[in-house]
């Protein structure tokens, strides 16, 4: 990904691509990337072991389903999920995240599987 003095538009950037639950890299800042994703549905359970992970949501809503209680995101709100805590996200109807993490933190976290997706970066 190559350095710009241009602003990154979310909008803009959220219009290339459709897939659900496949991260896009849109900034790397230091050695943390942050990426958009688009998402409908339930995820799978899982953690981060070694790092927090943070959701902004730009449009829709998104349930970050914990253990010891639900957590309900709307447009504009964030959380921060801390390292080691098992979550899942829900979105009910299409909903677009700004997601910050460490470059190279898979969305599965520690349980793989079909849903695994390494970020792709968007030009």
């Amino acid at each position: 990904m190559s350095k710009s003095v241009l602003p990154v538009n979310l909008a803009e950037k959220l219009s290339q691509f459709s897939e659900l639950w496949s991260p896009k890299t849109v900034a790397v800042l230091n050695d943390y990337e942050v990426k958009l994703v688009k998402v409908k549905g339930e995820f799978v359970w899982h953690t981060h072991e070694d790092t927090d992970e943070l959701f902004l949501v730009i449009s829709g809503r998104l349930t970050i389903q914990l253990r010891e209680g639900d957590v309900v995101l709307e447009p504009g709100e964030l959380f921060v999920v801390p390292r080691g805590v098992e979550h899942c996200p829900v979105a009910d109807e299409e909903t677009a995240i700004l997601l910050f993490e460490p470059a190279g933190t898979l969305n599965t976290g520690d349980v793989g599987g079909p849903m695994t997706k390494a970020a792709e970066f968007l030009d």
